[in-house]
C-alpha cells in the first residue's frame, strides 16, 4: 500500500473509494468472487480503517437484531443475515480471536411497563422464534451473569432480560485490514493509502477520479466514504433530495462493571442506539457506556476541516433548512438532542450521564465513570428533504455505473451483505463478460457461521 508509483497504470475496471469496513468488504468480495479483472481501493488516510471503523470510534457491536428493540421483525431478519455473513468470516479467518470476542449480551427491561414490552416482543412478535439462542431470563439468572446489574436494585422492581451467550464484539478496524489482506492476495488488486480523491467526473468510458497522487480512470466506481459519499454524489448530480444529520457519538469508561454487553430498551422513534454498557473487545476489564448522540456540523469527529464538507452536503437551501426544522421540532427528538449536548461538557457532562449508567449498574458512583477522550465517531443520519424526515437505516444511491454507499448503523454489521448486493449490481454494470460466484462467497462467510443445530449435532469432545 502507498502512493502511486510512476510506472503504475491508473486504468482499472473498478475503483472503490474509502478504506473503512464497507470499502474493505467490497474489495474482498469483488477481488475473490467476481471475475472483474482489475480493482483498486483508494483511501485518504495513511492506514486502512482509520476513521469510523477504528475500534475506539464505534460501539464494537455486531448487530443481529435480537437485542436492538427499535428494530421491527422485518428489519431484524434483514440485519440477522448480514451479521451472520460477517460472523462467518470471523469464524473462518479469526480463530485466535484477534479481531473479535464472544461474550454474553442482553437487553434489560426495568419495571412493569418495560417488562411487558419485552415479553410481548419475545413471545408474540416472533423474536424468540427468529433467534433460537435468545432466552428470556429473570432476576436470578441476570444476577448470575451480570451481578452489578442486580446489586443495589429495589427487589420489588420487576426485571427481565433477553439474553444470548455468544454475542460478537468486533474490532471493525482490524476486520477491515483482514478483508483487504485477503483481497490483495488476488491478482489485479491494488490498494492506495494517503491518496485523497479531489474530484470525480463522468467520462465516455466510465469515470475519472482526480486525487492528490494522480488520476485514476475506471469503467465503474463505488464510493464507500461514509458522510463524504453523499458529498461526491451531489457533485455528480445525485442525491438532490438528501442531506445529512451528522451525529457524533461519545463514550464513558469504567473498570470491571460488566462482564458482557447490556443494552437498555430503545426508543423506536430514534435512529440512535440506546445507552448500553459493554466490555471492550480487547480488554474485558474496561466497560464502555454510551454512545451519546450530539449533533455536529462536521463530517468527521474533531476535524474542523470537514465543516466545509458538511456545508457542501447541506447546501444551505430552503428544503434542507425546513427539513432540519421539522425534525428538530419533534417533541421526542429535540429534548434528546439538547440533553446530549450536555454530556460532552467537562465535569457537568459526566454527572448528567450518570443516571444512564445507573439504569444498567445501580450502584455506579461518579468516580466509577470517566469521559473517554478520543473515543467516538460521526454517524451520518440521512434526511429526506422531500418528506422532511429522518430516513432510518442505511442509504444507497445507484447511478450510471456508480454506487454511493452512505452507511449509518448498522452499516458495519451488514458490510459484507451490502458488498454482496453491490457485487450483484456491479456484474450488471459490466454485462455478460462478468460473473459473481455468490455460492463461493456464501461458503466462505455465512456457511462458516455456527448454528444451534450444528452444535447439537457435533460430538462432545472427551478427555
Amino acid at each position: 500500500m502507498g502512493s502511486l508509483p510512476n510506472y503504475m497504470p491508473t486504468k482499472y475496471d473498478l475503483v472503490i473509494v474509502g478504506g473503512g469496513i464497507s470499502g474493505a468488504s467490497l474489495l474482498y468480495t469483488t477481488a475473490k468472487f467476481t471475475d472483474i479483472d482489475s480493482v483498486s481501493l483508494i483511501e485518504k488516510e495513511p492506514t486502512i480503517a482509520a476513521i469510523n471503523s477504528h475500534h475506539t470510534n464505534n460501539s464494537q457491536t455486531l448487530h443481529f437484531g435480537d437485542i436492538e428493540t427499535n428494530y421491527t421483525l422485518e428489519k431484524a431478519e434483514q440485519v440477522k443475515e448480514g451479521a451472520e455473513i460477517l460472523a462467518g468470516y470471523l469464524e473462518r479467518y479469526d480463530p485466535d480471536r484477534e479481531m473479535h470476542s464472544k461474550r454474553s449480551k442482553m437487553v434489560l427491561a426495568v419495571g412493569e411497563e418495560e417488562v411487558e414490552q419485552l415479553e410481548r416482543r419475545y413471545h408474540e412478535e416472533g423474536f424468540g422464534e427468529l433467534f433460537p439462542k435468545l432466552r428470556a431470563i429473570e432476576r436470578e439468572e441476570i444476577a448470575a451473569l451480570e451481578p452489578n446489574v442486580v446489586e443495589g436494585r429495589d427487589p420489588e422492581t420487576e426485571l427481565l432480560a433477553l439474553q444470548t451467550p455468544d454475542g460478537y464484539v468486533v474490532d471493525y478496524g482490524e476486520t477491515a485490514k483482514s478483508l483487504v489482506s485477503q483481497a490483495t492476495e488476488e491478482p489485479g488488486v491494488d490498494v492506495y493509502t494517503s491518496t485523497e480523491v479531489e474530484n470525480v467526473a463522468e467520462t465516455a468510458d466510465g469515470y475519472a477520479l482526480s486525487t492528490d497522487e494522480g488520476r485514476f480512470d475506471c469503467e465503474a466506481a463505488v464510493v464507500a466514504a461514509g458522510s463524504h459519499s453523499l458529498q461526491i454524489a451531489k457533485n455528480l448530480g445525485y442525491g438532490d433530495d438528501m442531506v445529512l444529520l451528522p451525529i457524533a457519538g461519545s463514550f464513558f469508561l469504567s473498570e470491571g462493571l460488566l462482564n458482557g454487553k447490556v443494552y437498555t430498551l430503545q426508543m423506536k422513534k430514534l435512529p440512535f442506539a440506546a445507552v448500553h454498557g459493554d466490555a471492550d473487545v480487547h480488554d474485558a476489564s474496561i466497560t464502555r457506556f454510551g454512545p451519546t448522540a450530539k449533533l455536529v456540523p462536521t463530517l468527521e469527529r474533531g476535524r474542523l476541516s470537514t465543516v466545509g464538507d458538511f456545508l457542501d452536503v447541506f447546501g444551505l437551501n430552503v428544503a434542507a433548512v425546513r427539513s432540519y426544522a421539522n425534525i428538530l421540532a419533534d417533541r421526542v427528538l429535540l429534548p434528546y438532542v439538547l440533553k446530549n449536548l450536555v454530556y460532552d461538557l467537562p465535569k457537568l457532562g459526566r454527572r448528567a450521564f450518570l443516571p444512564h449508567v445507573r439504569k444498567v449498574v445501580p450502584t455506579a458512583e461518579l468516580g466509577d465513570v470517566e469521559c473517554a477522550k478520543g473515543y467516538g465517531g460521526v454517524r451520518p443520519q440521512i434526511v429526506d428533504t422531500a418528506e422532511r424526515s429522518l430516513d432510518m437505516g442505511e442509504a444507497k444511491i445507484v447511478g450510471d455505473d456508480i454506487i454511493f454507499n452512505i452507511t449509518p448503523s448498522p452499516g458495519a454489521s451488514t458490510s459484507l451483505k451490502n458488498a454482496m448486493e453491490d457485487a450483484r449490481t456491479l456484474v450488471e454494470f459490466f454485462g455478460d463478460d462478468c460473473e459473481f460466484d455468490e455460492d463461493a462467497f456464501r461458503a466462505d462467510t455465512i456457511e462458516q457461521f455456527p448454528r444451534p443445530e450444528r452444535a447439537a449435532a457435533s460430538p462432545t469432545p472427551t478427555d
